[in-house]
């Protein structure tokens, strides 16, 4: 029977070739791009998941605030944090805390005694992590005990690719690691322990790891600095607690342990909330001041995973109503079967065979198609190569779901339809399709172009936005900016003049315009902040500003536009002790109405004692993305401090200006290894996730418009063969091509129409709602809806007018003989 049944259905798809390669070719485009974006999604979806016990450990944040203003809420802690929640709390069983010196430090690490030539590496992947850091987190230890290796001063363990580029094939265990960074550290450790590279879905990447002891034995104060002190709050705090733990309960013990520790900050104005959370939502959920790295955007996985949806959907939908459109044509078949004596269950399951085989060839195809495309998707999406699509459970999961309810949802209201047919109807040529299934396909039509016309508009705005963020005036000027990040100085005494030189070899160049020295970048968050009044404020009245530390040309260098005052200057001996500059904002925070007001009037920054005179006001610029505001800051004078060089350049010399700042560099700051990047990229970095949405987002919308086109195609040629007599009578009574193209396309129009009006409400909503993560957005722009409206038509019209050409061209001699 089943024989039988594979001969009728393949029989059936050779004998029909157009309507099967749309259904077959559709299905399969539909499938691939909902494959790749579970992908993506699976992907981005399952951070952290590895960690053993990642339900139970969750991350301490702080926010702040400073006489009710918020200040900012930071992904960094106080060093104590988990060890006081400890003790003090019987339902948290573990801590560990982390401090990201690869973030705030340059480090070169060297294999002194390696064969030949020393191995030497500038790391970036690099934490500071308690003893407790290996056990907690599960590391799959190769060599080295995980409760053990960072328990000593100077101690380090070292991932398995980190392993092989010192050692080779040698034993790491017990060799040493020479340390150098920009804090003049200098200190040979021990490698303790070699671990497996952890995977790429952690927002916590590193490749080495250092011992915090190695931290309190550093200097005097060193152990309190880094270990038992509340002051400075700059490391990531974990705890783990025990199954069953109420988090909200928990949390709400948090401020008594505040109050206890930090007794004086409620009387400076100052308020500290902390938060917990949970491990596996930090990638999605959290974007805070001070992040390990950049996380994704849950809402942007939400938006795929409704558009793959649609995709498979739409495709589903050609299937059916290509299936319920042909009813006519394969009546006769179904009335000769009946007379013959076959059963309804027979003919239903003669058609769910169909959309078995059809899905089936499907899957095969849309294999191949991501085969071929999955390279160029890797690229896209940012997902890494070495995760496999082939070796996630889950999209098999998904795949063999989508294949069985797919092939009978697509194939059983068509097989109901069709397997209902009365044999004295049909076979005397009288079976009509009910008014129902007419319905039901116009709301199929309705469907698919609702969807279509909802992901260009989705398309224009996310477009516009991007092009908004990229083409946005920041208030300085990124391009043509190299960035080199400040060497591994550990010679106190020479570091001045080895910066000297540098910087001004470079200002000889012809191809370098400005050479300028700084604290931060622009895209790099700013972590020195002070609570901030004017000299005449009262004591306490406060406000947090961010400080900006860089040399005399820094301004120049970005482009930035003093609006009153002067800039930093040589010609004023005490401007590194005394002066400063800040904002447009800031000039507003502190209580001053004009720009003009604030020059030469002192401000206090009263958690550091230091009182400075302002000389000069910059507009107001987006030190960060467009996500957040602009935020108030000051500038003061640190030469000498800064952690960046910034080296504008001539854009039709920039390869001849960056060797010069290479050989420069190996000159003034030999053994160092050189690197750099380019400040426009750095920037336009923090939009990461947003190009990766966008692109994706424009991809797989073309691919539905594409998928629900071939529906058209297959619908607008089966109606037009249907209406063949008619075409043929009108053409006799002088219906010109043009009057034909009208009547046949007018319903489509009308269908379309609809769509678009059912399509604006939702996909405004779900726009706006995207945009509500901007601080700085487009407005939804009511011509991307007509033009939406306008390219769907045009889109569907050229679909159809193939078919509608081809039948007006027909003899209608010819026309009038068809049955």
């Amino acid at each position: 029977m089943f024989k039988n049944l594979f001969k009728i259905t393949f029989r059936s798809l050779l004998k029909n070739k157009i309507y099967s390669f749309i259904n077959v070719f559709g299905l399969a485009i539909g499938l691939a791009g909902a494959i790749l974006i579970l992908h993506y999604v699976s992907f981005e979806s399952s951070y952290d998941n590895f960690q053993p016990d990642a339900d139970n450990i969750y991350r301490v944040s702080l926010e702040i605030y400073q006489n009710g203003e918020y200040v900012f809420h930071s992904a960094e802690n106080y060093p104590p944090v988990g060890p006081t929640m400890v003790k003090d709390f019987p339902e948290v069983i573990e801590w560990s805390h982390l401090y990201n010196m690869g973030a705030k430090n340059n480090v070169v690490i060297t294999y002194e005694a390696a064969p030949g030539e020393p191995v030497k590496i500038k790391h970036k992947r690099f934490l500071y992590a308690s003893p407790t850091f290996l056990k907690m987190f599960g590391a799959k230890m190769i060599d080295g005990d995980a409760e053990t290796a960072l328990s000593e001063p100077l101690t380090m363990v070292i991932s398995e690719s980190t392993a092989k580029k010192y050692f080779g094939n040698e034993n790491p265990i017990g060799k040493r690691l020479r340390l150098k960074d920009d804090d003049f550290n200098d200190e040979n450790c021990l490698v303790t322990g070699v671990f497996e590279d952890v995977p790429e879905s952690t927002h916590l990447k590193y490749d080495v790891l250092i011992s915090t002891p190695t931290l309190y034995s550093r200097f005097d104060g060193a152990n309190t600095r880094y270990n038992t002190g509340w002051v400075r709050k700059d490391f990531y705090s974990y705890v783990k607690v025990a199954e069953g733990t109420d988090i909200e309960a928990l949390e709400a013990k948090l401020p008594a342990m505040v109050d206890q520790f930090m007794p004086g900050l409620k009387e400076s104005g100052g308020e500290n909330v902390m938060h917990l959370q949970p491990l596996r939502k930090i990638h999605l959920e959290s974007n805070l001041s001070d992040e390990a790295e950049l996380n994704g955007n849950g809402d942007s996985l939400l938006y795929l995973s409704i558009i793959a949806v649609f995709i498979v959907v739409i495709a589903w939908v050609n299937y059916v109503n290509l299936a319920t459109s042909r009813s006519l044509d394969r009546a006769r078949e179904v009335g000769i079967r009946k007379v013959l004596g076959s059963l309804k269950a027979q003919l239903i399951g003669q058609f769910l065979m169909e959309s078995f085989v059809v899905n089936f060839l499907a899957i095969v195809v849309m294999a191949m198609i991501i085969a071929l495309v999955l390279p160029a998707f890797h690229a896209i999406s940012g997902v890494p190569e070495a995760v496999k699509i082939w070796e996630n459970e889950m999209v098999w999961l998904v795949l063999a779901s989508v294949f069985v309810v797919g092939s009978l949802l697509s194939g059983f209201y068509p097989a109901m339809v069709l397997s209902s047919f009365k044999p004295s109807q049909t076979l005397k040529g009288q079976f009509r399709t009910s008014g129902k299934g007419v319905v039901l396909r116009k709301l199929l039509v309705v469907f698919q172009f609702a969807a279509s016309a909802a992901l260009i508009i989705g398309t224009f705005t996310v477009y516009q936005q991007m092009n908004y963020l990229k083409s946005a005036d920041l208030g300085f000027d990124t391009e043509q900016v190299i960035v080199v990040e400040r060497a591994a100085i550990t010679d106190r005494q020479n570091r001045n003049n080895q910066i000297v030189t540098f910087t001004e070899e470079l200002k000889k160049n012809s191809s370098i315009m400005a050479v300028a020295s700084s604290g931060v970048v622009p895209g790099k968050k700013i972590r020195f902040k002070a609570d901030v009044r004017s000299y005449t404020a009262p004591q306490g009245e406060t406000h947090p500003l961010n400080f900006v530390g860089g040399d005399y040309e820094l301004l120049e260098t970005l482009g930035m536009e003093i609006i009153a005052g002067r800039d930093f200057s040589r010609d004023f001996p005490s401007d590194p002790d005394t002066s400063a500059l800040v904002t447009r904002s800031a000039v507003t925070q502190l209580g001053f109405e004009n720009p003009e007001d604030i020059i030469n009037q002192p401000i206090v920054a009263e958690n550091f004692g230091a009182t400075v005179l302002v000389v000069g006001v910059v507009e107001d610029y987006n030190h960060e993305s467009l996500h957040i505001k602009t935020i108030p800051s000051v500038f003061i004078l640190q030469p000498f401090w800064a952690e960046y060089f910034l080296i504008k350049v001539q854009q039709q010399n920039i390869p001849q200006a960056l060797a010069a700042v290479e050989n420069q560099w190996a000159v003034s700051f030999p053994g160092n290894p050189f690197d750099y990047f380019f400040l426009d990229e750095y920037f336009d970095r923090q939009y990461r996730s947003e190009e990766q949405f966008q692109s994706l987002f424009s991809v797989f919308s073309v691919l539905a418009i594409v998928i629900g086109c071939l529906g058209l195609f297959g619908l607008s040629a089966f109606t037009a063969m249907k209406r063949t007599k008619e075409i043929g009578i009108r053409k006799v009574l002088g219906a010109t091509m043009p009057n034909l193209f009208y009547i046949l396309s007018k319903e489509f129009v009308v269908l379309i129409l609809i769509s678009n009006l059912i399509a604006w409400p939702i996909i405004y909503f779900v726009m706006n709602r995207w945009l509500q993560g901007f601080e700085y957005r487009i407005q939804s722009n009511f011509l991307f809806y007509i033009l939406a409206t306008v390219m769907v038509l045009v889109i569907a019209m050229i679909t159809v007018s193939f078919q509608m050409v081809k039948s007006s061209k027909l003899n209608p001699v010819d026309s009038l003989r068809y049955e």
